[in-house]
């Protein structure tokens, strides 16, 4: 198995070889995808851009070195980087199996195969489930803004929704009710998390595509035509 410190190292570094190449090319725009988990456990919500980051894994660590970089490439060599923080992404082709999937991606391989999903703690714990069409488009947004450079940015939807509640509404979607295993919290998992997004409402011109309810009835949808018994 391989070994998670060196996963995120090397992507530190591949992220650093990214950001020479573009330099190099003088690329017109830099876009890094980062994630709303470099602002740890902070009780503050919603996040926004101007609070201090506290992250608590090596993963957000290695996403808040790829944003530091990025940032330092435009201050020192004028590269026009971009950095978007998502906030649980979640949409079809997500793999449940991938230790790096989404929770909702998980939830609905289980409901489709009428298996009990796990839920890590009480499941009260609330995320900004963000469907892959808002990032998708924040992205295009980030691509062509003016103005933007050196700039990072909140990517979801400014609401949030509790594991229960995600469960509740998968339960509607697919036709039975899931009866969920409740498991011990899993250490450095945040308690609640929400996207303040009026810096990307005002510098990006971003505005959700899609809420929760109609981005989880498509991507049950996708996964009942693509998942096998």
């Amino acid at each position: 198995m391989e070994d998670p410190i060196s996963s995120h190292r090397a992507n530190v570094t591949a992220t650093l070889n990214m950001l020479v190449a573009a330099r190099d090319a003088q690329v017109k725009r830099f876009v890094f995808a980062s994630s709303s988990s470099v602002y740890g456990d902070s009780e503050t919500l919603p996040k926004v851009e101007t609070m201090p980051v506290n992250p608590l894994s090596p993963y957000a660590v290695a996403k808040l070195a790829g944003e530091k970089y990025s940032v330092v490439f435009h201050r020192i060599y004028g590269l026009p980087a971009v950095a978007l923080r998502y906030f649980n992404v979640f949409g079809p082709r997500q793999d449940p199996h991938s230790p790096y999937s989404a929770v909702i991606s998980r939830f609905i391989d289980a409901a489709l195969r009428r298996n009990r999903p796990i839920v890590y703690g009480d499941g009260e714990q609330s995320r900004d489930f963000t469907y892959v069409d808002n990032v998708v488009e924040a992205n295009l947004l980030a691509c062509l803004a003016d103005g933007v450079d050196g700039m990072v940015f909140n990517v979801g939807t400014g609401q949030r929704h509790t594991l229960n509640d995600l469960l509740c509404s998968l339960s509607a979607i697919v036709g039975h009710q899931l009866e969920p295993e409740y498991a011990n919290a899993r250490v450095g998992d945040v308690r609640h998390s929400q996207a303040g997004i009026e810096k990307a409402r005002r510098f990006l011109g971003f505005e959700p595509r899609a809420n929760f309810q109609e981005g989880l009835e498509r991507t049950v949808d996708w996964f009942r035509k693509s998942v096998k018994p």
